[in-house]
């Protein structure tokens, strides 16, 4: 739910609205006294002082967001223990959108998009929940400004998702999207210290043997400063491509629609990322990205059963130059549920999920070192999710276990330690 605030500073509208919400009417208002005027005018001063205001009055101005906190249960097979936090998957943010006609069909606009880090689940590990440095950030997700053609498509410039971003994730089309999506497993606990046998193994973390460009998720490009073009739909299918940045470039085609009882939601995209500064493909000086994702959610109405699910991939041509290296690393994932409104608050969402992901290596920049050759992890999960529509808020609980093994630089294969964690928090939307 977005709040919209179309500006006035007419004190006669507010003197009117102010009169129908305390229940005016003609007859009252002709048996007040001198000192009501004196009331009602300092009380519209008072709105005045606390009302948003825009500073360009062609241009409107939307207010959105979320605050998502929740409750992270966690057993590594050695520890347990509770933190409390940000959800990281989809933390809580504001997000101010601004959009002006130029002509009939044309509108020109802006984005910013504001990510508040209260107490981020994605820097907590066995040590600590977090450090006091990552606690109480703003950063921004988004700073753009855009152009629109209801004929021609939308042009973005500035900082934005790539053609890539979310092509996993976005392709959910049920109410597990912001709560237990494609990258939701790599999310909870990627900064978690791997075990084996109860003893650390050599300082790795799950996000290091988790590859991908964006959260550890194969196929999956983040926000970058780009220029970025979303065609019309036609038929259901749109077409996104964006370049920038130092040679990063990526195409998407997106396809949405209902047909007889069915609803459609797909996605497939490829692209490259050969920045080193921004990307995680590999620690290797040169490295060249290559990401494929495709995914989708084909639900059935009446009944609300649904299937979700998807197949990704990274390849560094860099890193396949090594000897040795496995350069190509691929996850596929599929959830599966039922959505129904069995309550009157709103619907809810019950469901099943499992991913598989083939890490492949993670070398370092000299090729020395500790790093993992090849890996192998699983994620088994389950949850439920209730929309409160009246309070446009969803509460949700998710149970995940994740285990594996990986190679190590001596061809050693580790067998990990389970890892076991419980979500519970809830998503308040404004």
């Amino acid at each position: 739910m977005k709040s919209v605030f179309k500006l006035s500073s007419s004190r006669m509208a507010l003197v009117a609205a102010f009169g129908l919400a305390i229940g005016f009417t003609p007859a009252q208002a002709a048996d007040l006294g001198g000192d009501c005027c004196a009331d009602l005018e300092e009380r519209v001063a008072e709105l005045e002082a606390t009302t948003a205001r825009k500073g360009n009055r062609k241009v409107s101005l939307t207010v959105s967001g979320w605050v998502n906190e929740a409750v992270f249960m966690w057993d590594d097979g050695t520890e347990r223990n509770t933190y409390v936090g940000t959800n990281s998957l989809e933390q809580s943010r504001v997000k101010f959108t601004g959009e002006a006609q130029i002509a009939p069909g044309y509108s020109a606009g802006y984005t910013l998009e504001i990510g508040i880090v209260g107490h981020a689940s994605n820097k907590w590990d066995q040590t600590t929940p977090g450090t006091g440095s990552n606690d109480n950030q703003l950063t921004v997700r988004k700073s753009n400004w855009w152009l629109k053609s209801k004929d021609y498509g939308k042009v973005t410039v500035g900082l934005e998702g790539t053609a890539m971003y979310h092509i996993l994730d976005d392709a959910d089309g049920t109410n597990t999207r912001s709560f237990s999506d494609a990258e939701g497993a790599a999310v909870a606990q990627g900064a978690f210290f791997l075990r084996s046998g109860g003893a650390f193994v050599n300082n790795l973390r799950w996000s290091d043997v988790l590859r991908g460009v964006n959260n550890g998720t194969d196929g999956q490009d983040g926000r970058r400063n780009i220029v970025r073009y979303d065609s019309p739909t036609i038929a259901g299918f749109t077409v996104t491509a964006s370049w920038g940045e130092d040679d990063i470039w990526a195409m998407a085609l997106t396809y949405a629609n209902t047909l007889g009882d069915f609803k459609l939601l797909g996605k497939v995209g490829y692209g490259q990322n050969s920045d080193e500064t921004i990307s995680a493909c590999s620690k290797l000086n040169g490295q060249d990205c290559e990401l494929f994702g495709a995914a989708g959610t084909i639900m059935h109405v009446p009944t609300g059963l649904y299937a979700y699910g998807g197949f990704a991939q990274n390849h560094d041509k860099t890193e396949a130059k090594v000897s040795g290296a496995k350069a190509t690393d691929t996850m596929w994932f599929i959830q599966g549920g039922i959505e129904q409104k069995w309550l009157p608050l709103g619907k809810t969402t019950v469901f099943g999920e499992y991913r598989h992901d083939d890490g492949g290596s993670n070398l370092d920049k000299n090729f020395l070192g500790d790093y993992v050759h090849n890996s192998s992890l699983d994620f088994v999960g389950a949850g439920v999710v209730q929309n409160i529509e009246p309070a446009a808020m969803d509460l949700y609980v998710i149970y995940r276990h994740a285990d594996g093994d990986i190679t190590n630089a001596s061809a050693d294969t580790v067998k990990l330690d389970a890892f076991d964690m419980v979500i519970m928090g809830a998503m308040l939307k404004f």
